[in-house]
């Protein structure tokens, strides 16, 4: 749990009300760090906040991002055609379905987010390609969103799915059972499916545990876990080397390390 928060908010709080630019959005500050131009002054406050502590963290958001994408690159290598981007913010290209198609250009793509700027945008940014879709979806509500998505024949869930969820976990409190929502999208995949998570570590430096605690009572509420409780998550799936490992580990040697640390791994459905 992070330094100084006591509990989480009632759900109901943390849900984002559409286009509501005092209401500190976790999609809009992302979108600040990655250079992006959809964001307002209290995400951009709460992102100059964790730069003043942590001046990496713009270069960290990369290494986040450029995982995700070598996670699908991958999982398009192994011969998956269906992708499902869970949490997955606002567009910024490339997007899983550019990087996939470079790979497989027949994939299938369904980005899912429960703020609904988000998927504003992604209706605007991302429509025409046939075979890509956006859906608002709350990921603590998993079988709402397995339903929408075997009801509208998005995703087949009898062959093979990839799932990125791209520091996405750790706004999940643990009473909203987070283990639990992996278990849930697990148990419906195919054998043959990957899942890819980025997770905050509880092994950041205190002082950007302490700034992240500002965000109480928010959407952006987080709870930054061990490498142990991560890797937990991933029960039931076959880990690829190196495991549950800070994202710099999964792009190079030579990368530097930060003072946030984000937890990168990558599993397979046996």
């Amino acid at each position: 749990m992070v330094d100084g928060i006591e509990g989480p908010a009632p759900e109901s709080e943390r849900t984002p009300q559409p286009f509501d630019p005092d209401e500190l959005s976790s999609a809009r500050v992302y979108d600040y760090l990655l250079g992006g131009k959809d964001n307002f002054e209290i995400d951009r406050e709460t992102a100059c906040q964790m730069l003043s502590r942590a001046p990496e963290l713009k270069v960290l958001v990369w290494f986040v991002r450029s995982f995700t994408l070598k996670a699908v690159e991958r999982a398009a290598a192994a011969g998956i055609r269906q992708f499902l981007d869970l949490g997955s913010g606002i567009p910024a290209s490339p997007n899983v379905h550019e990087v996939a198609r470079k790979i497989e250009p027949s994939a299938r793509v369904v980005y899912v987010d429960y703020d609904p700027l988000v998927v504003a945008h992604c209706d605007a940014l991302l429509a025409g390609p046939p075979g890509v879709a956006a859906l608002l979806g709350d990921v603590r509500r998993p079988r709402d969103i397995i339903d929408q998505l075997s009801e509208r024949a998005l995703i087949d869930f009898n062959e093979p799915v990839a799932i990125t969820l791209s520091a996405v976990l750790h706004y999940v409190m643990d009473d909203e059972h987070p283990a639990d929502i992996i278990a849930a999208f697990r148990d419906r995949l195919a054998p043959g499916s990957y899942l890819a998570i980025v997770h905050g570590s509880s092994d950041s430096a205190p002082e950007i545990l302490q700034v992240l605690a500002g965000t109480n009572n928010t959407s952006a509420q987080v709870t930054f876990r061990s490498p142990a409780q991560t890797e937990a998550f991933l029960a039931g799936f076959e880990l690829f080397e190196p495991g549950v490992a800070p994202v710099q580990e999964w792009l190079g040697p030579d990368l530097p390390d930060t003072s946030m640390v984000m937890l990168g791994a990558i599993g397979r459905k046996p």
